[in-house]
């Protein structure tokens, strides 16, 4: 599976952890997602296209942010 990388501003716990985690997922069941809060970086591996992803995240009050990593 493709791996999406992306910067999302506004996590701050385990809540913000499980919350983006079950967004991405609800359009997706079989994505991994790991967050890393100090870092306020998301990486899923997900089928997931990269729009459909952050329109996931941003449904939930986040806002995903150019990264530089792209």
């Amino acid at each position: 599976m493709p791996v999406l990388e992306m910067k999302v501003s506004g996590m701050s716990c385990g809540h913000c952890v499980q919350t983006v985690t079950k967004a991405i997922q609800a359009r997706d069941a079989h994505a991994r997602v790991q967050v890393d809060l100090a870092e306020g970086l998301v990486s899923a591996e997900t089928m997931l296209d990269r729009a459909s992803a952050i329109q996931a995240i941003e449904s939930e009050g986040y806002k995903v942010l150019p990264c530089t990593r792209d």
